[in-house]
């Protein structure tokens, strides 16, 4: 193949679109250090990488010398906007045919970006695709595999494969029902029809959201089980800080007053206030994890007081 082609996923020879990899930084200098050497491992070369810097101390400019990389560029926030706010910079900044939203806590794989690339080239209802997501300090473990249905309920959706042993079973591509936010590549025309991340959500549930949305306006999200990155989990927040027990509890809400009809909604707060606000709310204040118990009764009460409807 010449230089500026890669091979289609009909064995035909394509032109190399321009793809924007977006990834946030926040007082991480040094992991998303490790990212950008791994973008240099990329076989893919038609490329550009933009870094959100959010309002991270120090500035990451200041830290890290972009020389080094040359298909850098670092764009400075003067305060935290979140995962939301923060891609939606960089989708902004971004000159690319497709966006691919990821972690600054992953490390891309050489083939990343051909393998994401094939299929949009099969069909051209394909809006966005995810690779396989396994764990950095665990690589034989799947954290991501594709997603099942959300519970309209409940309010509760998982990844497949989640906390698995990677095998046959997970290699198998296909249609599936949510991106993940950790990794997704998503063409121009979804942004442009749907519009970019709610900023409402701030952080979790974001990425649920934002697939609704871009099914609902016909289109279709992929597994691609060729391609593969590795996560270092809950880098930037912790596992067990009581702002990802307010977020995942707020947003869990918000998704599903945003997107249920309303019977559903009404089944979904009888559930939510008859099993899941007194499992938490008594577990929490039970093992002294009061922080945890007010970020939780606190993403709960916030709905009380917000509106679902706006898009941002």
């Amino acid at each position: 193949m010449a230089k500026g082609e890669r091979l289609a996923a009909d064995g035909s020879t394509r032109a190399c679109p321009l793809v924007s990899i977006i990834t946030i930084n926040y007082n991480q200098a040094e992991t998303t250090r490790q990212f950008l050497d791994s973008c240099r491992g990329l076989q893919y070369a038609n490329y550009e990488v933009i870094v959100v810097d959010n309002a991270s101390v120090p500035a990451l400019d200041t830290v890290l010398d972009q020389r080094q990389y040359a298909h850098l560029r670092i764009v400075r926030t003067e305060r935290n906007l979140g995962f939301t706010g923060g891609n939606n910079v960089g989708i902004d900044q971004a000159r690319g045919d497709y966006f691919f939203i990821v972690n600054n806590d992953t490390e891309l794989t050489p083939t990343l970006l051909d393998e994401l690339l094939l299929p949009f080239d099969a069909n051209d209802r394909v809006g966005v695709v995810c690779p396989k997501i396994r764990y950095f300090d665990l690589p034989n473990v799947v954290q991501y595999a594709g997603y099942n249905p959300m519970n309209m309920y409940t309010g509760t959706a998982t990844p497949i494969g989640l906390n698995q042993p990677d095998g046959q079973l997970y290699d198998r591509p296909g249609f599936t029902n949510f991106a993940h936010g950790c990794a997704m590549l998503v063409s121009r025309a979804v942004v442009e029809t749907v519009g970019r991340f709610a900023d409402r959500f701030f952080l979790y549930y974001e990425e649920l959201d934002w697939s609704q949305r871009i099914k609902d306006a016909g289109f279709l999200i992929y597994y691609q089980s060729s391609a593969s990155i590795l996560h270092k989990e809950s880098v930037s927040v912790g596992q067990h800080n009581p702002l990802k027990t307010y977020y995942l509890t707020r947003n869990r809400i918000l998704f599903m007053r945003r997107h249920c009809s309303s019977v559903q909604l009404t089944v979904f707060y009888l559930f939510f206030g008859g099993c899941v606000l007194p499992k938490h709310l008594f577990g929490y204040m039970a093992t002294g994890q009061f922080q945890h118990a007010s970020a939780f009764a606190r993403g709960v009460l916030w709905n009380f007081t917000s509106p679902s409807t706006s898009p941002v």
